[in-house]
């Protein structure tokens, strides 16, 4: 449903009641429309919800706004799944809290003086939510023609907290449809960090090609972290929780509540389930034949949460494959893996940088590919969104002169995106007219691919809508993150949206995300340097943004 856009609001309150009883005030509506709004007011302390209906208890903590002038923006909760239900809100009584309830509203649009996905800030070539903060990307599987995106989602409020299961979903990886979101906090705690599989053999007893979300819920105070486990037979709209959970509390094991962010996956060698789990300071492996009964195998030390394991093919060979396990800073090891054990047979150290964490990978991918989706830690400051995803890249691991490294590179779709596109060749980067030659972006939207052949010591740099980027033969530094420095070439590929460069060095081997407002500044781009470096190629792509009307 595309989303309307209220410029001029006049609050009216449908089948809604408002009283107060031995210190409850409640508010009861009718779902009659798709949105369940909140006035939100970043400079007032949080306030506690409860949200109820016939098929939802949940909870939720918001700065909420009690006076029209003191509106910051609205967000909302999609309620069109409870039509025709009760919806009743709850909250400790107060004045503040009698007056904030009047403004709680529902309406088929989310109140906004500017478009959802026009706003200044707005990422137009990421994947950003609507309303709220995300952080990790979760549960990325693909199924029956779409790649589905969980994240972890605070739908009310700018900064973390209230985490839930926001949910995309995309054909092609790059235009994505915000649906109502997945999962939502409830006695055992909010919802953490997790994955996604399809249970296509009916292991669960739950229906062939169910998808199971398998996350960490989290209890504050005290602090309790299990791992749960909810199903879904309407690709992933909607889900229900498994009775029986949470299916694994690994608290007597370790005596720590830092046990959370499951990742799991079918290893077919054996026809079963295997977790890999963030316990401690490192990761465990457990198998499983239904998903519901779980055994401990092994631990595999030197590691921080949001792990990954998966196997891919060296130098693209089937014949010789090797597995891969990192955690959230992009430190990882390659070795061998039998299903219950890791052998580490070198150990990297992170291949990300700068506003990159806590990155997961696509299970059931539809043609072998290796998907890897980030969180980008860019903030949107005055906006009524924030954070962001990374732009889904292709991971692969290839022989150089080090050894085998793992290598990734924007997916093959991001040219879906590429409207106009010029190409260079053999530039020489102190040649006086060079930026002349080079003919200017009419966006800041931009898909740069360039490669050097390095003469001399002389630093060079790229400076694109206003950001400059050097490297430094010398110390073989980029802004002082290490950069293999091979046979003096030099390889850059650069997605620039509007507040964030991505920047993919050496087809990969490194990856930084950088905060930079292009808002602020002119499009462009230009070089600076010295001595004779050439760029051998260059190639300028501008973009589309990639939402419009079926997005929305």
């Amino acid at each position: 449903m595309k989303i309307r856009v209220i410029t001029s609001v006049v609050l009216i309150l449908f089948c809604s009641s408002v009283f107060a009883q031995k210190g409850i005030i409640r508010k009861t509506l009718k779902a009659d429309k798709q949105f369940l709004l909140y006035p939100i007011n970043n400079n007032t302390s949080r306030k506690k919800l409860e949200f109820n209906t016939k098929n939802l208890a949940t909870y939720l903590d918001i700065k909420i706004s009690s006076h029209h002038d003191s509106i910051d923006y609205w967000v909302f909760m999609d309620v069109s799944r409870f039509e025709g239900q009760k919806l009743k809100i709850t909250a400790e009584e107060s004045d503040y809290m009698k007056k904030a309830f009047n403004l709680i509203t529902l309406n088929d649009s989310i109140i906004t003086e500017t478009p959802v996905y026009d706003e200044e800030l707005r990422q137009q070539v990421h994947f950003s939510s609507r309303r709220g903060w995300n952080n990790d990307p979760n549960g990325l599987v693909y199924f029956d023609g779409e790649y589905h995106l969980f994240y972890q989602h605070n739908p009310y409020g700018w900064h973390w907290g209230n985490m839930h299961w926001g949910h995309a979903v995309s054909t092609d990886l790059i235009q994505w449809k915000e649906l109502p979101d997945a999962l939502y906090p409830d006695e055992l705690g909010t919802m953490f960090s997790g994955s996604a599989v399809i249970d296509k053999n009916n292991t669960t007893g739950w229906g062939e090609n169910v998808m199971v979300a398998v996350y960490t819920a989290d209890r504050g105070e005290p602090r309790h972290e299990v791992q749960c486990i909810a199903y879904s037979t309407d690709n992933g709209r909607t889900f229900t929780k498994y009775q029986g959970n949470p299916v694994i509390d690994s608290y007597k094991r370790w005596e720590s509540h830092s046990t959370r962010d499951p990742k799991v996956f079918w290893y077919e060698p054996d026809n079963k389930w295997v977790m890999a789990l963030y316990e401690v300071e490192s990761v465990s492996i457990y198998n499983s034949e239904n998903l519901k009964d779980w055994i401990y195998k092994s631990h595999v030390s030197g590691f921080h949460e949001c792990p990954e394991l998966f196997e891919l093919a060296v130098d693209g060979d089937e014949n010789n494959k090797k597995w891969v396990l990192y955690s959230a800073s992009g430190v990882h090891k390659i070795g061998t893996f039998n299903g219950e054990v890791f052998t580490t047979e070198v150990a990297r150290p992170s291949y990300i940088g700068g506003g990159m964490y806590a990155a997961q990978t696509y299970n059931n991918s539809p043609d072998g590919r290796r998907i890897q989706i980030g969180w980008g830690t860019i903030s949107s400051e005055g906006m009524p969104f924030n954070q962001m995803m990374t732009f889904p890249a292709e991971m692969k691991l290839k022989t150089g002169p080090e050894g085998v490294r793992l290598h990734h590179r924007p997916v093959d779709e991001i040219e879906l995106l590429h409207k106009k596109s010029y190409t260079y060749e053999n530039l020489i980067i102190s040649q006086e007219d060079i930026n002349n030659i080079i003919k200017q972006p009419s966006t800041r939207l931009l898909h740069v691919k360039s490669s050097f052949e390095l003469r001399g010591n002389d630093p060079l740099s790229i400076i694109i809508n206003g950001h400059k980027i050097t490297y430094n033969p010398r110390s073989g530094n980029k802004n002082e993150t290490f950069l293999p420095y091979p046979a003096s070439r030099l390889k850059l590929e650069l997605i620039v949206d509007i507040n964030s460069i991505e920047v993919f060095i050496n087809d990969g081997q490194f990856v930084k995300v950088i905060a930079h407002n292009s808002a602020a500044n002119e499009p462009g781009i230009s070089f600076e340097g010295k001595g004779q470096s050439i760029i051998q190629k260059l190639e300028i792509h501008e973009l589309e943004s990639i939402w419009n009307t079926k997005n929305q």
